[in-house]
């Protein structure tokens, strides 16, 4: 019996997890990945001897990664390593609050208690909350497609669907933010979770507060190598079970029959296939790959404002620093203030929060020694014909005398290489429309439901994946929408070994 062909375009980490899915099920896989390496916003870099993760600097819920090497018949810890981390992240406030994210959560209690009064109940109630969020909707929101009738006819939909105030979509996440807590500082501090999907946590429903529980609940981690490792560990995974990845080679279109899709063109050569899977940003799978068919075109959901996007200065700095550690923040001291630059006004607030990301701290050979490799980061807003070039030579000034001040030391001496990423690159490198991060942005109280689904209702075999569709951006996110894609297809006749 003829082996069914699945064409994934993208290979993004959501493109890989899905081409793994579905693999197992029997499928034989081919990626097309337009650039030359594999990973999409998960890439790295190097320079004079340092090494950059270009983009997402964050685990949490390594379960996923695992869970693709335990489907494959693999045990997970002998491809791919990883360790929990003690301090999940360090604070760093204009009023010389420094405030230490401890993984344990009656020690972070304690420290939240010392460092701000705030009592320690306060933070164990907030904290319980976004447990009680995550547990309403993970297995029904966020693991199945929200587009399918059979999501909500089982018992666990219906027990969610009951408890659904609970889950607090009806007021903002900072208003949310302000009942739990007094000090102003905290409110800040659970605000910035709204950043983790590119939203503003001043509009945004405070069911958002379940990004918490993630990492505080589950842990934050370091992969053994780097970000870049997971992509790098499961190529491997996929290439053991066949699937072939072909890089520099972009797709210019997929081809339709009579509403079935049925293959895709890359270099004029026309590939078939019996399911196509996009993982590329679905904004752009449309305006780039359906431009014939605009009479399919779901015109609503692609008119829906985008998330915020990023500025990174990626330095090398020739020194080390012992108050740093692998996730840092440094508050604005108008939160409110940076929001409206960016969902407002669409430009850059002149005293910006900061993340700084130094994986030499946990992988030494990431920089020379002596020295450290600084991924310094600021939310901006997505492009929309900015003058970025002024924009960015604002902000990096900005961004020198804040840290400077803080920190106590002129950074802009011990900066010895540098490279920048923003809107703009990130648009022409990941095919991300606008610079966005996560697709569409999360709002409105019911923006999770008005994301595009994970297939198309107009053209069939079909199917979407990563940030910029259901149930969002964000690495557990994109893993969970590579396996609600793999539950639509059926698998082939005869199973894995037809």
């Amino acid at each position: 019996m003829p082996v069914k062909k699945a064409l994934i375009i993208g290979a993004g980490i959501a493109g890989i997890a899905t081409a793994i899915r579905l693999a197992v099920k029997g499928y034989q896989v081919a990626v097309f990945e337009a650039n030359n390496y594999p990973g999409g916003k998960l890439s790295q870099f190097e320079q004079e001897g340092f090494r950059f993760d270009a983009g997402p600097s964050l685990f949490t819920m390594p379960q996923y990664v695992d869970e693709l090497f335990t489907l494959a018949g693999k045990n997970p810890a002998d491809f791919f390593k990883y360790q929990k981390l003690d301090v999940a992240c360090r604070y760093f406030y204009e009023d010389g609050t420094k405030l230490t994210a401890y993984a344990n959560t009656d020690k972070f209690a304690a420290e939240v208690n010392k460092t701000t009064g705030e009592p320690v109940e306060a933070v164990k109630k907030h904290q319980a909350n976004s447990s009680n969020i995550y547990n309403i909707t993970n297995h029904i929101f966020l693991e199945r497609s929200l587009h399918l009738l059979k999501t909500y006819l089982n018992r666990d939909a219906v027990r969610s669907i009951f408890r659904f105030p609970q889950i607090d979509a009806f007021r903002t996440m900072h208003k949310a933010n302000e009942g739990f807590f007094k000090d102003d500082r905290m409110v800040q501090f659970y605000d910035r979770y709204a950043t983790y999907n590119g939203s503003n946590p001043y509009t945004s429903p405070a069911t958002l507060n379940v990004i918490p529980h993630l990492e505080q609940q589950y842990g934050v981690f370091f992969p053994e190598g780097g970000m870049y490792s997971i992509i790098t560990c499961l190529v491997g995974l996929a290439e053991s079970l066949g699937v072939k990845f072909h890089y520099g080679s972009p797709v210019d279109e997929i081809i339709l029959k009579d509403g079935l899709a049925t293959g895709i063109k890359v270099k004029d050569d026309e590939i078939a296939g019996d399911v196509v899977v996009s993982n590329m940003d679905v904004w752009f799978t449309y305006h780039k790959l359906l431009t014939q068919h605009l009479h399919l075109f779901p015109k609503k959901i692609l008119s829906q404002e985008r998330s915020s996007s990023a500025l990174i200065f990626y330095w090398g700095i020739k020194k080390e620093s012992l108050e740093l550690g692998l996730h840092n923040i440094f508050f604005s001291t108008n939160y409110k203030a940076e929001f409206d630059h960016i969902w407002i006004d669409k430009n850059v607030f002149q005293d910006p929060t900061i993340y700084l990301n130094i994986s030499s701290k946990y992988k030494p050979d990431d920089a020379p020694e002596g020295c450290e490799n600084w991924f310094t980061m600021i939310n901006v807003p997505a492009n929309t014909g900015q003058d970025w070039d002024k924009l960015i030579a604002a902000a990096r000034e900005n961004i020198l005398k804040k840290l400077t001040r803080i920190l106590d030391f002129d950074i802009s001496k011990f900066i010895v290489c540098e490279s920048i990423l923003d809107p703009r690159s990130i648009e022409s490198k990941t095919s991300s429309y606008q610079g966005s991060l996560y697709g569409t942005s999360s709002n409105s109280q019911f923006a999770a439901f008005l994301r595009h689904a994970n297939r198309s209702s107009k053209i069939k075999n079909l199917y979407f994946c990563g940030g910029s569709v259901h149930p969002g951006g964000g690495i557990p996110l994109c893993l969970l929408s590579a396996k609600i894609v793999s539950e639509y297809p059926q698998p082939p006749k005869g199973g894995a070994n037809c």
